[in-house]
């Protein structure tokens, strides 16, 4: 007797058991869920990044960014996600091409300025129409405007590197 209800015991254990984990899905390598707070890291890193000094080249906080290079290290630091080198590889690449319209944080936003191909400067996209990014020698990392009159006039597209939530 203690034989057969100890086994009806079991059998009800394991029954139990494998229709819960029956509802359990395996969750993608990258979520939405976990990407998108991802991406809510690379956004709070940018602000507290706001005030490094710009450097053509630099890939560090202790040397300081240029426009690219500042996003590259946010993505790659915050969110574990590769970006190109370089703007313009950014901007060639094949991420998601975004409509100013439809633009949420951590979108890449890229400019033409001074004549210099099709962009010339890249931005991190933080929401309420604002910007965080590395402008030019002897500035620092800041927040600008969408809808500032120089920034509206050379703005030209924004790609998405990250799954939106």
């Amino acid at each position: 007797m203690f034989k057969l209800l100890l086994f009806v015991v079991i059998l009800g254990l394991s029954v139990g058991m494998s229709s819960a984990s029956a509802n359990l899905q395996p969750r993608p390598a990258f979520a939405a869920p976990e990407q998108g707070a991802a991406i809510d890291d690379v956004i709070d890193r940018a602000h507290q990044l706001v005030g490094t000094r710009y450097k053509l080249g630099g890939t560090s906080v202790q040397q300081g960014f240029d426009c690219s290079s500042f996003l590259v290290y946010l993505f790659k630091t915050q969110a574990n996600i590769q970006l190109p080198r370089t703007t313009t590889a950014m901007h060639r690449s094949t991420a998601t091409t975004i409509q100013r319209s439809a633009l949420k944080p951590g979108d890449a936003v890229f400019f033409k300025g001074n004549g210099h191909g099709p962009v010339s400067h890249v931005g991190l996209y933080i929401g309420e129409g604002k910007f965080i990014h590395s402008p030019r020698t002897g500035k620092t990392v800041r927040i600008d405007s969408l809808s500032n009159r120089y920034w509206n006039k050379y703005y030209t597209s924004a790609k998405r590197f990250h799954q939106a939530g």
